[in-house]
């Protein structure tokens, strides 16, 4: 911009006069151009103010204009840098020019659950020296941006704009004090949250997983076990809950060997005395959703809807299932004969139900039907079908891993004697297993204790399970919580808090950005957010300023893609990310 001067202009009605500062200057294109700073009142206003006529009203505006003018160069000159370099001169030894600043995003929400007051609790009770808060933050910080060993995350963090107020051997030491402190961490978080968001808690998702470990002796929690990735080593396995926005609530350990039926119990306890939560409906997969696990949620104020297996079911419940009669429309209760659908109905999704009765426990059994799902199945089975043909041509059952998508289920074998001599084995392809399969696609069971609620809401919360899936996924792929590197129980202990405490901090971010970023575009931008050190002055944001960006200032409320940014304005970005103006 050119020169800038303040000056006071008036505009007359027929019977007013109004006062306004306006600056006028020279835009990049050369123009001259002006733009209204401020409006000072009417003449009559201004009058009976300050006691005055018109000549004195506008010398009193004139000096408004003066102030505003000094006011505006003040702020001018602390906002254009000058900073010389020289051509000449060689960096210094061992100056670090490249900063982090990704962090500061998980920084602003990680102060909004409180967790630099847990720890003062935590401090209170405990015997040290070093900042809990400062190593733990950095340890979810670098979780999330860069995921690595703890000794890595604590050279990682190096890197921040804010580095470490702690020692490298001081994140060992502070993870045993975390583990000890595990419980606490959860139950307070868990009431902090609800300061951050208004927790659907009426909804809990429950499942299970598994991490492996690059050891191969068993020991503690770290047992052989049924490995979900299919892997020959030790493995641990957490149970998870999760609200009905996907947010993490709680988690639990348990051994590798142990049946993850039994996991539910005590994570409930959990839930039940330390949360003080008493009202929920319970969702799981059909692999949690024992009898034992929907009896525990029938009692109190809870509720249960799990999925169930309609191979699984009793012949006449599993007849009654597989019988395409009885089905009505789930989006109008309209009843439609499933085999005779028309094109439009392809869309839809369709019902039936019934009381199911088990030994101690009555329910409801509510059996969908998707033609789109319907079609997908076929398909993936078409594949499956032609690679089993492959293995029948060439006289070969070659099963692959053991699971039921496995294409050589389809392929049965005879064995063909003449007498006296040796069986010859014959291939052939299993029609009467293909036509088997056939009769469940687009077919899915729901099992609930909630005899009177509206279908619709019933398969909603049903549907609501990839939440949780998804949940697996980020802190599997994006967080690298597998392999487990640490070996010691306390610290294996510390280490999964660590993920989770991560997990939930970037959840609530994506909240706040209202779903309309992948989980991707989200990390991807924040571990492109780097400064630039400019001479010892200031920063310069390295990364592209984008939508994405603008949002995550916009719901962190400080930014940081100015063209240059003083030390002392970086210092009061920082204050405003932990929450202190």
């Amino acid at each position: 911009m050119g020169g800038i001067a303040m000056k006071v202009t008036t505009t007359k009605s027929k019977n007013s006069e109004s006062f306004y500062i306006t600056k006028s200057y020279v835009n990049r294109e050369g123009k001259s151009t002006s733009k209204t700073i401020r409006k000072l009142g009417t003449l009559k206003e201004l009058s009976q103010q300050l006691g005055t006529d018109r000549d004195g009203v506008m010398a009193w505006a004139k000096e408004q204009a003066r102030i505003e003018t000094e006011k505006y160069k003040k702020q001018n000159q602390a906002k254009t840098v000058l900073i010389p370099f020289h051509a000449d001169r060689t960096l210094d030894y061992h100056q670090q020019k490249l900063f982090k600043g990704g962090y500061l995003f998980p920084q602003a929400v990680y102060y909004q659950l409180g967790l630099d007051r847990i720890c003062r609790k935590i401090k209170d009770k405990h015997s040290f020296h070093y900042d809990i808060n400062a190593v733990l933050s950095d340890l979810i910080y670098t979780r999330i941006l860069e995921p690595s060993s703890k000794l890595a995350s604590y050279r990682v963090a190096k890197e921040f704009l804010e580095p470490p107020s702690y020692e490298e051997h001081d994140v060992y030491r502070a993870l045993d004090v975390l583990a000890s402190e595990c419980d606490l961490i959860q139950a307070e978080v868990y009431k902090n949250s609800n300061f951050v968001t208004q927790r659907m808690d009426r909804i809990l998702y429950y499942d299970c997983t598994n991490y492996y470990f690059e050891v191969e002796q068993a020991e503690g929690s770290k047992q052989y076990g049924k490995s979900k990735e299919h892997r020959p080593n030790p493995i641990i396995q957490m149970g998870l809950f999760t609200d009905g926005q996907g947010i993490p609530l709680a988690f639990s350990l348990f051994p590798g060997n142990q049946n993850e039926q039994k996991s539910l119990k005590p994570l409930e306890q959990k839930a039940l005395t330390d949360f003080g939560h008493e009202k929920f409906i319970y969702c799981c997969d059909a692999g949690l959703g024992s009898e034992a696990n929907r009896e525990l949620n029938h009692m109190g104020k809870r509720a249960f809807i799990v999925t169930q297996s309609i191979k699984k079911l009793p012949k006449e419940d599993r007849e009654w299932a597989l019988s395409p009669k009885g089905f009505k429309r789930v989006m109008d209760d309209e009843p439609v004969d499933i085999n005779n659908l028309k094109e439009t109905d392809r869309v839809h999704l369709f019902y039936k139900d019934e009381p199911y009765t088990t030994k101690r426990l009555g329910q409801r059994l509510i059996i969908t039907y998707s033609p789109k799902y319907a079609a997908y199945q076929k398909e993936i089975r078409r594949r499956q079908i032609e690679r089993a043909e492959k293995m029948v041509a060439s006289g070969r059952r070659k099963a692959e891993r053991k699971n039921p998508n496995d294409p050589a289920r389809f392929v049965g074998k005879l064995a063909v004697t003449k007498e006296g001599e040796k069986a010859k084995i014959h291939y052939f392809l299993d029609e009467g297993k293909i036509a088997e399969e056939e009769s469940y696609d687009g077919l899915y069971a729901v099992c609930t204790d909630l005899l009177d609620d509206d279908v619709k809401d019933i398969l909603k919360v049903s549907e609501g399970r990839w939440k949780i899936e998804e949940c697996f996924r980020i802190m599997k792929t994006e967080f690298e919580a597998r392999p487990t590197f640490v070996r010691l129980e306390n610290r294996i202990t510390a280490h999964f808090l660590i993920c989770f405490l991560a997990l939930l901090v970037y959840r609530l971010l994506e909240l706040k950005l209202e779903g309309t970023y992948t989980c991707e575009e989200i990390l991807s931008t924040l571990k492109r957010m780097n400064f630039a050190d400019i001479e010892g002055q200031g920063y310069m944001p390295l990364y592209k300023r984008e939508r994405i960006t603008d949002a995550l200032h916009e719901v962190c409320g400080f930014r940081t893609d100015y063209q240059f940014i003083t030390k002392q304005k970086m210092k009061e970005i920082q204050k405003k990310s932990k929450g202190r103006e």
